[in-house]
């Protein structure tokens, strides 16, 4: 059973959450605070953090800040439509998705749902006409670790969330071919490909900026981006 961290502080989200999500397998534990949910965080063993951006005694920022100094946790940003400023800072400070309020809670299971896939992908069945993948993937000057889900950039660990690491696995085992945006919303972010890529450009500018000089990720206007090692991208 995945345990659920809720940190909002709207006791009756918590109860909502409590009954809907315990009916869908979940293990939910919810705090009113930034301190509470932070020391819940530190004690416990969680799965996924649903964050409130708006908290009493500490922006939901300053928390995702503190999550991220010492763990790869899925974070999910509950945030208010006006709030897309914080939006795209919580993206860019490493959180995997957000929805905003007010939401169904089939969207948010769905979103759950999702970046737990990203986190802890099933075991990959067999089936003869799709090869597994196995061992390093290697761009440049950046390996990508298929087995441990982990990425040098220049010899160096470097950390990607784990929608970062989809993103850079897709490109990468795509090597010097165009992947449709539509294809990175599904595979990589879990999304519809009608939905808003807002989030997917978040995640690029993240990427790159960790990637650096070691790889070239283009942009291909209207259609996707195509990831070379930066000799083949100058050639």
């Amino acid at each position: 059973m995945n345990k659920i961290l809720l940190i909002d502080d709207d006791p009756e989200l918590g109860e909502l959450l409590s009954s809907y999500l315990g009916d869908e397998g979940y293990d939910l534990e919810s705090c009113c605070t930034a301190q509470s949910g932070l020391k819940a965080f530190k004690k416990g063993d969680h799965d996924l953090v649903i964050l409130d951006i708006i908290l009493p005694d500490l922006s939901g920022l300053n928390v995702l800040g503190k999550i991220r100094a010492e763990s790869s946790v899925p974070v999910l940003m509950l945030t208010g439509k006006g709030e897309e400023v914080d939006r795209v800072v919580g993206l860019e400070m490493g959180a995997d998705d957000y929805i905003c309020k007010p939401f169904p809670l089939r969207e948010l299971l769905a979103r759950m749902r999702a970046a737990l896939r990203r986190a802890f992908p099933p075991p990959l069945t067999e089936d003869p006409s799709v090869p597994p993948l196995k061992g390093q993937l290697r761009i440049g000057n950046i390996i990508v670790n298929l087995d441990t889900r982990s990425v040098l950039v220049n010899g160096e660990p470097t950390h990607f969330t784990a929608a970062e690491y989809c993103i850079i696995e897709l490109l990468a085992t795509n090597c010097g071919k165009l992947v449709e945006r539509e294809k990175l919303m599904e595979s990589a972010l879990g999304r519809s490909a009608d939905f808003d890529d807002y989030v997917l450009n978040v995640h690029m500018s993240n990427l790159r900026r960790k990637a650096g000089s070691s790889v070239s990720i283009k942009t291909i206007r209207g259609r996707g981006y195509m990831m070379t090692a930066r000799n083949q991208a100058e050639a």
